[in-house]
């Protein structure tokens, strides 16, 4: 398998987060950033893949270097200790051929949108909620999480559990994949929405 060698940027490092970086450290890309300002509490530790007892109250992003240095030692990973906004987005950017979403609101991935479309990007995005999850890929400049989030519309981001954080990661990861392949992925322009209760299944495009 060949993957093109260029930058990924992970949009946080706590649910989704963790596990987006867990399988881009495994995958390879040239470079990896990954950006989160929070801290770990004992509510994470059900679902993010990174906290434990002995990270409580240290840095998500702190955790993710120590990772990566342990998983791929010799991958190029960048870890920013900072919340996304408008004032850093286009700067956690530069330098990165795809956005990965693990953040927990619909304003910080409406900020990341917009960021992707300015600099020509996709943006391949993800939410958990409870036993379901969302997938897609968004293609700069579509608007995709406008229509999907506009204003009022709360996001999937409520009580999320552990194994539709870990599903929706892995689907995340292998649209992410198909790009740093050259392919067009799969879920372009669409999103794949899932119930692992049911189960069931359904992708719509936005």
């Amino acid at each position: 398998m060949t993957l093109i060698n260029c930058g990924v940027f992970i949009a946080g490092l706590g649910g989704l987060g963790g596990y987006l970086l867990e399988h881009m450290l495994r995958l390879g890309p040239g470079f990896i950033r990954a950006a989160d300002g929070d801290v770990f509490d004992e509510t994470n530790l059900d679902r993010q893949l990174l906290s434990a007892s002995s990270q409580l109250g240290r840095p998500k992003a702190e955790a993710a270097a120590e990772r990566a240095k342990l998983v791929a030692p010799g991958l190029d990973f960048e870890a920013v200790s900072v919340f996304l906004d408008g004032e850093n987005c286009l700067r956690l950017l530069r330098g990165c051929a795809l956005a990965l979403d693990g953040l927990d609101n619909a304003e910080s991935r409406l900020v990341l949108e917009r960021g992707c479309a300015e600099v020509g990007i996709p943006l391949v995005h993800g939410a958990a909620s409870g036993l379901c999850f969302e997938a897609g890929v968004v293609p700069p400049g579509s608007g995709m999480l406008a229509r999907l989030y506009p204003p009022g519309r709360q996001a999937m981001d409520r009580m999320a559990r552990g194994p539709a954080v870990a599903a929706c990661a892995a689907i995340q990861c292998a649209q992410a994949e198909q790009i740093l392949r050259g392919e067009r992925p799969t879920l372009w322009g669409k999103l794949l929405t899932a119930d692992l209760a049911g189960p069931s299944f359904d992708i719509s495009t936005v």
